[in-house]
């Protein structure tokens, strides 16, 4: 699966899903987590709602991690099969975290 996090510095998660600028790329193939690449979002300046142009950024991917996304953009998100994960802080921290959860949640009773 493809993992999307939104993280300006490639350090930590740390931006909205409506002004995620930036996404670090993952690929996990159940057991390990590969980094694939950084993917730049262009907005234009003060102009508002531009949430559409982070969700085709990531519309290849399977999960979207960010530190907060507003009411259209979960719809949106949803609507396009996407699995929304709301969680900040390190980088490395927070994908360990879901992939811990993801495992855990697959394993057998």
């Amino acid at each position: 699966m493809k993992i999307a996090i939104a993280s300006s510095d490639g350090i930590n998660v740390d931006l909205h899903f409506g002004k995620a600028k930036s996404l670090c790329i993952f690929d996990f193939d159940g057991e390990n987590e590969k980094f694939l690449e950084k993917r730049s979002v262009k907005f234009i300046e003060k102009e508002k709602h531009q949430w559409m142009k982070t969700l085709n950024a990531v519309k290849d991917c399977d999960v979207v991690i960010c530190v907060q996304a507003g009411f259209k953009s979960k719809f949106g998100i949803e609507e396009s099969g996407i699995k929304l994960v709301e969680d900040e802080g390190p980088l490395d921290e927070v994908l360990k975290r879901y992939i811990d959860h993801y495992k855990f949640m697959k394993s057998p009773l």
